[in-house]
């Protein structure tokens, strides 16, 4: 019997195990998006993990939403991730860059001055972000015009790249949690009545178009996706979100991608997983529903053959040698919540392992 435990080979790409690091953003970034010694450091505590997928790393400058987030649109950024990659590798592990545009979720302060946050459509997202200067309402964005776009899009490929050399095994679009590419998705946050949207066929374009453009840069084996249907979160509306992603999976399934990502949230999405697991032929990492922190009892997916991959989040960030306490059975450091953005080593590095 297939257990989370057993190695897996993820498109050329060797796993000592079939448990993921899922990626949550922590905002704990240096200036100018850099990632710093410390992050070398937290990414390296859960090398164990079978595959590391990093916090969104943002693919341009106006593509951050949030504080403090990191970066691989420059020179000194791609340094930064290599002393990451440097690190993981060092311990045996394997990691991937999440590439995150947030679109519309962020607000004017986060950016250079004169830039604002783009979106698909003029519609603004109910609800607010926090910055450096406190918690501020989401502002309408500035729509994306075709030739925007496709500057966009190139936006991920050079990103992808750079991913690339800075050392990473590959890249993971984020197409989920009511980001840019999920926005695109949305037949809320998505109006347009032009080729990206109107239609299915149009609001998957654009995540079509990144992956396709993605994986001819770097390879189908170095790119996968993370979608999340149905998930309400950042102001996402999508009542019926079968066809939609039936459709982008059937449109990606030929490409050939390392995996596809499916966050649930809630338990009655495991239908619509189910579908797109029989759609997509490659391997299936899941973020399953549960109540709080994923648990020991999602290991089972995996020998129920319903994904090949479990990404745990809080669980991990509070457990560092999180495999070696699901072999033992335990027991598990409880996150701390106040501690999972912004400040030091704090809740970030100084998580206890077992027998320490």
């Amino acid at each position: 019997m297939t257990t989370a435990f057993d190695p897996f080979d993820l498109a050329g790409t060797q796993l000592a195990n079939r448990i993921a690091l899922a990626p949550m953003t922590r905002s704990r970034a240096g200036e100018g998006g850099i990632p710093t010694d410390l992050t070398a450091e937290y990414y390296a505590q859960r090398a164990s993990a079978g595959l590391i997928i990093t916090e969104g790393v943002q693919p341009s400058v106006v593509g951050q939403g949030y504080p403090s987030t990191p970066g691989l649109h420059s020179d000194e950024q791609i340094a930064g991730w290599r002393k990451v990659t440097d690190a993981v590798h060092a311990k045996g592990g394997r990691i991937f860059a999440q590439i995150l545009h947030t679109g519309r979720i962020g607000h004017p302060v986060l950016l250079p001055e004169g830039l604002a946050p783009v979106g698909v459509s003029p519609v603004a997202a109910t609800g607010q972000v926090f910055t450096h200067v406190g918690p501020k309402d989401f502002v309408t964005p500035q729509e994306l015009t075709d030739a925007e776009i496709r500057s966009t899009i190139a936006d991920f490929v050079t990103a992808a790249r750079n991913a690339v050399d800075a050392g990473f095994d590959g890249v993971e679009l984020h197409g989920a949690n009511g980001y840019l590419i999920h926005q695109f998705l949305a037949p809320n946050s998505n109006l347009r009545t032009d080729e990206w949207g109107g239609s299915v066929e149009g609001r998957i374009r654009f995540a079509v178009e990144v992956v396709r453009a993605v994986a001819a840069e770097i390879g189908a084996a170095r790119t996968a996706i993370r979608v999340s249907p149905g998930n309400p979160f950042n102001d996402i509306d999508e009542p019926a979100p079968e066809a939609t992603y039936s459709a982008l999976v059937q449109a990606i399934e030929p490409v050939g991608l390392a995996y596809l990502h499916v966050v649930e949230a809630t338990a009655a999405d495991r239908a619509l997983t189910e579908t797109l697991r029989k759609q997509f032929n490659g391997t299936l990492v899941l973020n399953p529903a549960s109540e709080g922190p994923t648990g020991p009892d999602a290991l089972a997916l995996v020998e129920e053959g319903v994904a090949e991959v479990i990404a745990y989040g809080a669980l991990f960030l509070a457990n560092p040698d999180l495999p070696e306490r699901l072999r033992a059975g335990g027991p598990f450091n409880t996150p701390d919540r106040a501690t999972f953005y912004g400040g030091d080593h704090r809740g970030y590095t100084d998580y206890p392992v077992l027998g320490a």
